[in-house]
């Protein structure tokens, strides 16, 4: 009787404050959430927004277009049918990893095919949208379908903590001309999505292939030639001045640029997830954190063909841990400094890493002329497996062989290095320090560094450029060539430092 009275003034609220009403599905956890669903009547479905996407890092500001959008309480209500009861969407729990007690919103009861050639966004947004007002709630893609979604924003701040449960399959257009002009920059963006949960077994495709072979991308042609042309290619996943945010067990796959961007966010767990593109695909780094702080990344397997995890500016209290990474271009700090841009990141460890077949392994890389500091990172215990370049600290970071010495640099302070073993890929010295000449690296550490020639016999020296630091123990090879103390030049690290 309770119970009764409980669904009738569920349906009561829900017929007067979010009409059309919300489309749900009941639910019941000892029995498997594919079998429970019915049939439900055809709707048409609506284009997908057309919302300005937010700024990337190269820009200080953000445009009004990132206002959270209008939240829809259903479905298009002119779809077939609408007049429809549509059914209370109560469940006991999830086939996920979500608590119990959370309501289900199945996209497939708003309108999505699942048929991965149908354009299932407005089902997406939907049952975002109703899943945010509701509070504690699940948006569930479930298994067995592909979702077709063109370029959206997902938008909060919701009610409570939203579990975005993805057990199926959910595809990006593949042709670049379907996609709006106005929207080629990004994919699937949370933003102010605070308390949420990306989860699931199934799969994230950025169909980025296309992207790649655009004629401004460098080609695997002689000399890497390109064509003018528009180049924007759209980070598949970005989240947005959001926090307490959580992803797990995902794989994601070719995405046309970034696979994850972190930006302005707090308090991110990214855990046991798997990013997978081609070697060659340019510019597709696994996961970008800029201006964001506490982010944790663990148990993760990625190889692409850029950085597998690259830390921008304004990151602060970053931890890797359990990461395998490649093939690849290492694990990086940076590119820091652009356009005598002003960066600060501190309190960076990677830890317990596999670093294997990769162009670069742990990298601080930073332009000429900007400024800003670099300090407390900490690499230890990482293994390399025939790695170009394990050890790398470049401060005349450059993309032509154009860039003027400058006399303005980032700081870098206080790398320290411990139990780094494995093996290099001979084209290069293992170790390659490159500091600025008037703001050299300071307190460069290294200990228990065993780094062999993955072919032959001879071990390469390393590169040390106005780089003050001390080797704590015997390493292999030698690094003789780190200078003792401090430099006389920087009278005023106070000034250099970022706090």
């Amino acid at each position: 009787m309770e119970l009764t009275r409980m669904v009738i003034l569920l349906v009561f609220i829900s017929s007067s404050f979010f009409y059309p009403c919300v489309q749900g599905r009941i639910h019941h956890h000892h029995h498997h959430h594919r079998h429970q669903l019915k049939e439900h009547p055809k709707m048409s479905i609506a284009q997908p927004p057309m919302a300005e996407p937010p700024q990337t890092a190269d820009s200080p500001s953000y445009p009004p277009a990132l206002a959270p959008q209008p939240i829809s309480t259903g479905p298009n209500t002119n779809a077939t049918n609408s007049t429809a009861p549509p059914p209370t969407p109560i469940s006991e729990g999830t086939s996920g990893n979500s608590s119990n007690n959370n309501v289900i919103f199945d996209v497939r009861t708003f309108g999505a095919r699942g048929d991965g050639l149908s354009d299932d966004t407005e089902a997406f947004k939907s049952a975002w949208d109703s899943a945010c007002q509701a509070g504690s709630a699940v948006v569930l893609a479930p298994q067995g379908y592909s979702f077709m979604i063109h370029s959206t924003i997902f938008a909060g701040p919701c009610q409570g903590g939203v579990i975005f449960q993805v057990d199926g399959i959910i595809l990006a257009p593949g042709d670049p001309d379907s996609w709006l002009s106005s929207s080629r920059r990004q994919w699937l963006v949370f933003y102010r999505a605070n308390g949420m949960t990306l989860q699931g077994g199934g799969l994230i495709d950025g169909k980025g292939e296309r992207w790649w072979n655009l004629p401004c991308k460098p080609h695997k042609g002689i000399n890497g030639t390109t064509l003018p042309g528009p180049c924007d290619s759209p980070v598949a996943l970005r989240f947005f001045m959001s926090s307490n945010l959580r992803v797990h067990g995902l794989k994601i796959q070719n995405s046309p640029q970034f696979h994850f961007r972190f930006d302005a966010c707090k308090n991110v767990t990214i855990d046991t997830i798997s990013i997978n593109s081609p070697a060659l695909s340019p510019n597709t780094d696994g996961i970008h954190v800029e201006n964001s702080e506490k982010v944790r990344i663990y148990n993760s397997v990625i190889s692409n063909g850029d950085d597998c995890i690259s830390i921008g500016s304004g990151s602060l209290n970053i931890e890797v841990q359990n990461v395998t990474c490649g093939p690849s271009h290492g694990i990086s700090i940076g590119s820091l400094g652009k356009q005598n841009s002003r960066a600060c990141v501190t309190n960076i460890t990677v830890k317990n890493a596999i670093i294997k077949h990769s162009d670069n392994g742990v990298r601080i890389k930073t332009w000429q002329g900007g400024s800003g500091s670099v300090s407390s990172v900490t690499f230890e215990n990482i293994h390399m497996d025939t790695v170009r370049n394990p050890i790398i600290i470049d401060q005349y970071y450059c993309l032509t062989k154009k860039c003027a010495n400058q006399t303005s640099a980032v700081f870098v302070s206080d790398i320290t290095y411990t139990n780094i073993k494995g093996t290099y890929d001979v084209r290069s010295p293992p170790i390659h320090f490159g500091c600025s000449d008037s703001v050299p690296c300071t307190n460069v550490t290294l200990t228990e560094v065993e780094l062999l020639p993955a072919a032959g016999e001879i071990i390469s020296d390393p590169f040390c450029w106005n780089t003050y630091g001390a080797s704590q123990t015997l390493t292999i090879p030698p690094v003789s060539c780190l200078l003792q103390g401090l430099p006389r030049s920087i009278m005023d690290i106070d000034n250099l430092m970022c706090y």
